[in-house]
């Protein structure tokens, strides 16, 4: 099972599929009870390592195998001198199979269990067993009320599996979710735990794979990967000979009247971003800006498309959209670029042009929309969009034959042929304008370099966030611009070696 360097697994599962490895662990002679030991096992010790003065845990349980890992856990607890109890939630005699075979052995080790109330103290730690992966549809009482409890205890928080009341598979809230302080993720990594509202509540992420046989992992499909480790390409190696124009001459196409910035950003990234040879096609007023500060790049009026025209033989990759606008202006420009045959990486108002019906894209290009671009693209809303953000990218990539980057909290990379990334890195403060202009420049100079699409777009979103994080402890207030030093760096840590 390949890693990362912060020892969690690359490969992400959905809720289906970690019941079938859990059957399949069961089906070649794992009883399930001794995968819920060794799951109380794995918890214990991490709660124990978070929180080891603590004393006391209260388990709120509820009725499925979540809740049996919890009752085992009170179990070890109690076991070891700690003050445990369990908070019931709903009604006990339900409890079935393995999970009643739990609340047995915590009765016995001498756990008091009773039913929980709205009025219960709260104690020591709180290990939440209510929901886990299996939860279909919103929470229902009293398990949301037992939620808010929960959240307003005041007291450390450690999630089983998964905070409950969030989808396994995307990441939503449904109608309420713990927020936790740890959370212990066994068997597979759940997709949804990197995905949107997700981010709140799962607090420090620990894995368990319960001793799974690593054949058997192997041979259930992922839903996704995680945007890490040996997933990312390299940057193409220079030879001595190296000159400019074998790395590509990358055209920027924007910046509008007002807008000058954001093309600005696009094309500074993309020379920091190793692109042989940087052009940008912007009016004319935004050229001696753009020249005084960014003299490496040979900056163009452009009033009309014909004059995009004589350069399209010239030009290896077309980064069109940041600052462009949706005016006569911008709707010609980005028609040029999309007739010229080159590389395509569109951003910002080429897409929402491109979702207007007023152009069409070339398929294999990059597309790299935030939210609302994407919920315009597919035709539904931002609220729709979010609820089931792997599902969005996916069906961007498919409908215009692209790689998209759906960007956001845990940003994807989706492919036409099913390819799903998670990108778990970045920090929040890259939360500000003009970072979208600086990926799209960076991804369009690996493009210009020699990467694919897809592999421009990995290790592009890679570096980006990589480079937000490498600046996070200066606080916030992070301006766009400041990233472009750091993914210079980063790139050059992804570079093959010279020969």
């Amino acid at each position: 099972m390949r890693h990362s360097s912060d020892d969690l697994p690359l490969a992400l599962y959905s809720a289906t599929q970690v019941r079938a490895l859990d059957a399949a662990l069961i089906a070649v002679g794992t009883p399930g009870f001794e995968l819920m030991r060794r799951a109380a096992h794995a918890i214990w010790r991490a709660l124990r390592r978070e929180w080891p003065d603590a004393g006391a845990l209260t388990v709120l349980a509820g009725h499925g195998n979540n809740a049996g890992d919890g009752y085992l856990i009170a179990a070890l607890a109690q076991r070891a001198g700690w003050q445990a109890r369990v908070l019931a939630v709903g009604e006990p005699q339900r409890l079935q199979g393995d999970a009643a075979r739990a609340c047995d052995e915590a009765r016995a080790a001498g756990v008091e269990v009773r039913a929980w109330q709205a009025d219960a103290q709260p104690q020591g730690v709180l290990v939440d067993a209510l929901l886990g992966t299996g939860l279909a549809g919103e929470v229902r009482e009293p398990h949301a009320a037992a939620i808010e409890w929960i959240n307003r205890s005041g007291c450390p928080v450690l999630a089983v599996d998964i905070p409950s009341g969030i989808c396994a598979d995307t990441g939503q809230v449904l109608g309420a979710a713990v927020k936790a302080q740890l959370t212990v993720t066994l068997i597979g990594l759940k997709l949804g735990l990197y995905l949107g509202s997700a981010l709140d509540h799962v607090g420090r992420l620990v894995f368990d794979s319960l001793q799974a046989d690593p054949q058997i992992v192997s041979h259930q499909q992922a839903a996704a990967w995680r945007l890490a480790g040996d997933l990312l390409p390299l940057v193409p190696a220079r030879q001595p000979t190296t000159h400019k124009g074998q790395l590509g001459h990358l055209l920027v196409v924007g910046g509008d009247q007002g807008t000058g910035g954001a093309a600005l950003l696009s094309a500074q990234s993309a020379l920091r971003g190793g692109a042989g040879m940087v052009s940008l096609a912007t009016r004319a007023e935004h050229v001696g800006a753009a020249q005084a500060r960014l003299p490496e790049v040979m900056s163009l009026a452009v009033a009309s498309a014909n004059q995009l025209h004589a350069l399209a033989d010239k030009v290896t990759v077309w980064v069109v959209g940041p600052g462009l606008g949706q005016a006569a202006w911008g709707r010609s420009l980005l028609s040029a670029a999309a007739a010229s045959g080159g590389a395509q990486v569109w951003d910002a108002d080429a897409l929402n042009l491109l979702a207007a019906g007023a152009v069409r894209i070339a398929p294999g290009s990059v597309i790299t929309p935030h939210p609302g671009e994407a919920a315009r693209l597919l035709g539904i809303s931002i609220a729709a969009l979010q609820a089931d953000r792997p599902a969005a990218a996916r069906a961007l990539a498919r409908r215009y034959e692209v790689v998209c980057v759906l960007k956001g909290a845990g940003t994807l990379v989706a492919d036409p042929v099913g390819r799903l990334l998670v990108c778990d890195r970045g920090d929040p403060v890259m939360a500000g304008a003009g970072l979208g202009d600086v990926l799209a420049g960076l991804i369009g100079a690996l493009i210009a370099q020699g990467c694919s699409a897809w592999q421009a777009a990995c290790l592009g979103v890679w570096v980006h966030a990589c480079a937000g994080e490498s600046l996070a402890h200066k606080g916030n207030g992070l301006a766009a611009g400041d990233l472009c030093d750091a993914i210079r760096h980063l790139l050059e840590e992804r570079a093959a070696c010279r020969k």
